[in-house]
C-alpha cells in the first residue's frame, strides 16, 4: 500500500508539472512537444480523477463518522461511504497495474493474403472491413496508407494507419495489438464450384505507430526509394503521375509501400513513418526474446497450422486458440462486434503482466 501511495504521488506531481507545461506559450507553440504532453496528460488523467474521488470520500467518511453518534443518517451516510472508499481503492490500484508502455499509441496494420489464392484475398478483404467497422465503432480513424487488391474485390497486400481522435490511456494499439498472427479461415470459397469447404489464411501484423522520425535513425545509405504509379485493382493504373513511393530497407529486408498520399513528399514521410514502427517493433522482439519473457510474439509465416484465430462460416463459430475463446457469433464480429474477444484478450494479458510482477 506504501508503495501504491508513493506512486500515486509521483503522478500527481508528474500531471501538476504537465498542466503547468501545457500552458506555457513556448510549449503551446510546439506541435510537437505539445501533443507528446498532451498524450501523457490524458494518460494520467484516469489516475489523478480516482485519487481525487478517493481522498474526498475519505474525508467525507471521517466527517460523517464524527457525526455518527449523533445522528442515524450521518450513520448511514459513513456506512455508505466506507463501501465507496472499498470500491475506489479496487478501482485506483487496477489504474496502477502493471500495463503495456504503448497501450495509449496509435498503430500501423499490415494485411497480407496468405496460403489459399483468390479465397484468401478475399479473406483478407473481410478482416479489413471487419477492422474498420470495429475502428468506426469506436472512434478510432482507419486511414488506408497502401493496398494492392484483386479484380473479385480481395486483398492482397494493404497497409492501415489507425489513430485514435483524441489522445487517451487507451489507444488503438491497447485493443489492436492482439490481431497480430495467422488469421485461418473455413468456408466454401466464391471460386469454388463443388461446394466444398477449403481452408486458408491471412496475415495480419500490428506495429504501434512511432511519434517521431527522428526516434530511429535511419541512414539513407541503408535505404532505398523507388517511385512508381499508382495503381487499382489488378495493378491498373490509377494515376498518371510517379507519386507512389517504396522504401527498401537494406540491412533487413523490410519493404514498405504507401500510394494514397496526394504527393510524393507524403508518400514517402509516410512510409518512412511506417519503416520506423516496423524497426522498432524488430528491436523490442529482440529485447523480449533476449529477456525471455516468454509472451507469444506475432507469427512470422503464413502457415495455416501457426493461427491465433479461427472463422468457421458453416458454424458460424470464431476460436481464439490463444485463450481459448469460442463464440457463435461470427457474423456479429465481422461486422465489427469484437467487443467481447478483445476483453478477454485484455484480461488474459493483464493477468499475466500480475503475474509476472
Amino acid at each position: 500500500m506504501a508503495n501504491e501511495v508513493s506512486l500515486v504521488d509521483d503522478y500527481v506531481a508528474e500531471y501538476q508539472g504537465i498542466q503547468a507545461q501545457m500552458s506555457d506559450p513556448e510549449v503551446t507553440s510546439d506541435q510537437q512537444l505539445f501533443r507528446k504532453l498532451s498524450k501523457r496528460y490524458a494518460e494520467l488523467q484516469p489516475i489523478i480523477k480516482a485519487n481525487d474521488a478517493l481522498q474526498q470520500a475519505k474525508d467525507d467518511h471521517e466527517a460523517a463518522s464524527e457525526m455518527a453518534s449523533e445522528d442515524k443518517e450521518f450513520a448511514e451516510e459513513a456506512e455508505r461511504l466506507a463501501a465507496e472508499i472499498v470500491e475506489l481503492e479496487e478501482q485506483l490500484a487496477d489504474l496502477l497495474a502493471p500495463r503495456d508502455e504503448h497501450d495509449g499509441d496509435d498503430v500501423i496494420m499490415e494485411l497480407k493474403a496468405g496460403a489459399g489464392g483468390e479465397e484468401a484475398a478475399l479473406f483478407a478483404g473481410d478482416l479489413a472491413r471487419m477492422y474498420q467497422k470495429y475502428c468506426e465503432k469506436h472512434g478510432l480513424k482507419w486511414d488506408v496508407l497502401d493496398a494492392a487488391e484483386t479484380d473479385l474485390g480481395g486483398i492482397k497486400d494493404m497497409t492501415v494507419s489507425v489513430k485514435a481522435k483524441n489522445p487517451s490511456r487507451d489507444g488503438a494499439w491497447s485493443k489492436l495489438k492482439f490481431e497480430g498472427g495467422v488469421h485461418r479461415v473455413q468456408r466454401v470459397p466464391v471460386t469454388e464450384s463443388q461446394g466444398r469447404i477449403q481452408t486458408s489464411a491471412a496475415g495480419v501484423y500490428v506495429f504501434p505507430e512511432a511519434d517521431e522520425i527522428e526516434s530511429v535513425n535511419i541512414d539513407e545509405k541503408d535505404i532505398r526509394v523507388d517511385v512508381y504509379r499508382s495503381s487499382g485493382k489488378g495493378g491498373q493504373g490509377v494515376n498518371t503521375t510517379d507519386s507512389a513511393v517504396r522504401i527498401t530497407h537494406l540491412p533487413t529486408g523490410i519493404v514498405v509501400t504507401c500510394q494514397n498520399e496526394r504527393s510524393q513528399i507524403q508518400n514517402r514521410a509516410r512510409a518512412m513513418q511506417v519503416l520506423q514502427a516496423r524497426l522498432e517493433q524488430l528491436e523490442r522482439e529482440k529485447v523480449e526474446a533476449a529477456e525471455a519473457e516468454g509472451r507469444a510474439s506475432q507469427v512470422r509465416t503464413m502457415d495455416r497450422s501457426e493461427r491465433i484465430r479461427t472463422y468457421n462460416w458453416p458454424e458460424n463459430r470464431i476460436s481464439d486458440h490463444r485463450i481459448n475463446f469460442k463464440a457463435n457469433n461470427l457474423d456479429s464480429v465481422l461486422d465489427g462486434n469484437l467487443d467481447d474477444l478483445i476483453t478477454a484478450l485484455q484480461a488474459h494479458e493483464r493477468q499475466e503482466r500480475l503475474e509476472a510482477e
